[in-house]
């Protein structure tokens, strides 16, 4: 074989030292090669067969007995729930994507609500500094105190208001992680689908140790 570059012409030897006369010499007789073909077919369909049945009978093992028993399903009955799994799974899929979107929705309202919480805290404070600047208070001290107190009773209430979101958050998220386990532990044998799951709940996961730590800060600094 010849290959033509920029410059000049360079051999470049056959694969694996076959010639095109070995390839045909070891190519089998043509009916060999339609046996062949279909008992390929056949193998596949087999092998298919059988991991939709392993799938059934880890979801739904009542479905799946001894094959001696004569309560065992039949191979029709089991292609059925086979078919009948698919749309099930499918369903439960979609499920856990609506609950994900859902999360991701509850998750961007709760920074709203914290960010708009935060704005009425700081208007209160300035509101509160005109007004005691107004009414000009005897003692600078005296200002300082009530200050200091109506910040401190402030900020109390804005770090209990968000405790108590931060705990609502992690309860929702802790439900999430105990289904998304749930799942994982249901869809193990999927493959590329369990190794997606893994990632979610590993998110999941996460997302709740940081709120754990939020929670845990406000109460060292405010005990």
């Amino acid at each position: 074989m010849r290959l033509l570059g920029p410059s000049q012409e360079r051999e470049i030897p056959p694969l694996l030292g076959m010639e095109k006369a070995d390839l045909l010499e070891l190519m089998p007789l043509s009916e060999d090669f339609v046996w062949m073909r279909a008992r390929l077919q056949q193998e596949v369909e087999e092998q298919l067969r059988k991991k939709c049945f392993t799938l059934l009978c880890y979801y739904d093992p009542s479905s799946v007995l001894c094959p001696l028993c004569p309560d065992a399903d039949s191979e029709t009955v089991k292609a059925a729930k086979v078919w009948k799994l698919a749309e099930v799974l499918v369903g439960e899929q979609q499920q856990c994507q609506d609950a994900k979107s859902q999360q991701k929705e509850q998750m961007l309202l709760l920074e709203k609500k914290s960010a708009t919480y935060s704005q009425v805290l700081l208007r209160c404070l300035t509101l509160l500094q005109r007004l005691l600047q107004e009414h000009r208070l005897k003692t600078q001290s005296e200002l300082d105190r009530i200050n200091a107190q109506y910040l401190e009773v402030k900020c109390s209430a804005m770090i209990l208001k968000l405790r108590d979101r931060l705990e609502g958050a992690i309860h929702l998220q802790e439900q999430d992680m105990e289904k998304s386990r749930q799942v994982l532990n249901s869809y193990e044998v999927l493959g590329e689908e369990f190794d997606r799951l893994v990632k979610e709940y590993t998110v999941l996961k996460q997302a709740t140790e940081n709120k754990r730590w939020a929670l845990l800060e406000f109460n060292k600094a405010y005990r």
